[in-house]
């Protein structure tokens, strides 16, 4: 059945020989590279969102989903060690499930990365936009937001997009050094917090802890709804997987960049999410229908122009540490922010540029894009195209329900990865595993239930969103992938 072309596995390995990328990264810079992708964004900006969607409850929302996140993770350090080969969950899911899944998979990894590739950088611009207000420096309003926004054109979204990009098209390596500066900052700024808010801790700011209750599907409230949205904290650990055919040694060191990176980034996310609480209080916002304001909307603008809660701010950790009266250090952090989240661009731009690499070498997108240049042995012509598309992307549109957009395609990968998991069990036993996710038929179920769980409780737009998004790859697969695969003929 045409629907069902598999590719094999040894054939994956083989096509990647023929048209490979130089082997440069180690463990340490592939655990650098994670932290770097999975800290960002959502620690920095998102928790103000989770606190409003669950108040003190979004604790629980943070181990909810690095859980999940868990979950998936040892599910990828399987198929990532087994497949030492760029496309993350896109080829995986070709070598298990077939031609048609992988390119929904593939298509569905926009959403993670290119998207959230966009909202990084708009949020990197509200941080920058406040500094230099600060110092006097204030760009035009209308080139600091997108039209959606109140504004015209996000200029400094555009111009880090592009700076990121021309430093991916440079070279792999100079490009994870650079990272790995960025990532230091980024701890160091996440461990100032945690040193200075941790002491100012109050039982009381706990209280009522879940004012939003547990949630319900589709309504994007309550510890579920948070926990639906945080997830965007710990996206990107499986980028580190799509650097799989630039690995040294990538048998040994994919698993231990996966598991080292997620272990890192929760241990410091329930530490500044306990300081974040039990310091100054995160309680909602609440509607005349008992229930909290939607995060980013109109209603709740309108209800923060009064007060100075921690769900209100544009920047939640640097707000913090103001409330508590040290404003330096509050600006200190923000300004870490500033500089440490081009980081995470750099590494969505990165993903996403690696994934396109291999459809293209598949044949399901146009050949010329998985040329590499001759020079700096990365895949020259998708990461402009890919950076360019992000820049226009981020200049225009806002941040808001972008994380959800993006988590949504993420958890369709993850569970896609988890049954490609089980099946190979099934079917190739024998084949050889450098590592084998433990309990793998309690693991990989529990991770496509928990990734479920979270789906359903994304907001119903966002779900609409998705499936949009899925139709339009139907389509592009059927008028293009279908004829054009490297498999066609067989």
């Amino acid at each position: 059945m045409i629907f069902w072309r598999v590719k094999p596995l040894d054939q994956i390995l083989a096509t990647a020989e023929k048209k490979a990328l130089k082997r440069q990264l180690g463990p340490v810079q592939l655990t650098l590279l994670g932290i770097g992708a999975i800290i960002g964004t959502g620690i920095f900006v998102l928790t103000a969102e989770a606190g409003q969607k669950a108040g003190p409850g979004m604790m629980v929302a943070f181990v909810i989903a690095a859980v999940v996140c868990a979950l998936a993770a040892l599910a990828y350090a399987e198929l990532a060690a087994m497949l030492p080969v760029s496309g993350s969950a896109y080829t995986y899911t070709y070598g298990v499930l077939g031609e048609a899944v992988a390119w929904l998979v593939g298509w569905a990894l926009v959403l993670e990365y290119a998207v959230a590739a966009g909202a990084v950088a708009v949020g990197w611009s509200g941080y920058m936009n406040g500094l230099l207000a600060s110092a006097g420096m204030s760009l035009p309003e209308f080139l600091r937001t997108g039209p959606y926004d109140g504004g015209s054109f996000n200029l400094l979204a555009f111009i880090i997009s592009l700076v990121i990009t021309g430093l991916l098209v440079i070279g792999t390596s100079k490009s994870a050094w650079v990272n790995a500066v960025l990532v230091a900052i980024k701890v160091v700024a996440l461990s100032v917090f945690v040193v200075m808010a941790i002491p100012a801790v109050k039982n009381p700011n706990f209280a009522p802890f879940l004012p939003a209750g547990w949630g319900t599907p589709l309504g994007g409230f309550g510890v579920l709804g948070a926990a639906a949205s945080i997830f965007f904290a710990y996206v990107g650990f499986d980028a580190v997987s799509t650097a799989a055919e630039e690995t040294k040694n990538p048998n040994r060191n994919i698993p231990i960049g996966l598991i080292a990176s997620l272990a890192v980034c929760t241990l410091f996310y329930l530490l500044v999410g306990y300081g974040a609480v039990g310091s100054v209080g995160s309680q909602p916002v609440m509607g005349a229908d008992g229930m909290p304001l939607p995060p980013g909307s109109p209603e709740l603008a309108a209800a923060c122009k009064n007060l100075d809660a921690l769900v209100c701010s544009k920047e939640p950790l640097a707000h913090v540490l103001k409330l508590l009266g040290f404003a330096g250090i509050g600006n200190f952090i923000g300004l870490a922010a500033a500089l440490a989240l081009p980081s995470v661009i750099l590494m969505m731009i990165y993903g996403q540029t690696r994934i396109f690499f291999v459809m293209s070498r598949d044949g399901l997108l146009p050949e010329g894009l998985s040329k590499v240049h001759p020079t700096f042995h990365t895949p020259h012509i998708i990461t402009m195209i890919t950076g360019v598309a992000v820049s226009l992307f981020s200049a225009m549109f806002p941040v808001g329900i972008l994380a959800d957009i993006s988590n949504s395609g993420t958890l369709f990968a993850f569970m896609a990865v988890a049954v490609g998991v089980m099946i190979l069990r099934v079917t190739q036993p024998d084949r050889a595993r450098p590592f084998r996710t433990p309990l793998v038929w309690i693991v990989c179920p529990a991770a496509i239930l928990g990734c479920l769980l979270l789906f359903l409780n994304l907001s119903a737009y966002t779900i609409e969103l998705f499936v949009g998004w899925a139709a339009i790859g139907v389509v592009v697969y059927l008028a293009y992938g279908l004829r054009k695969s490297h498999l066609a003929d067989r």
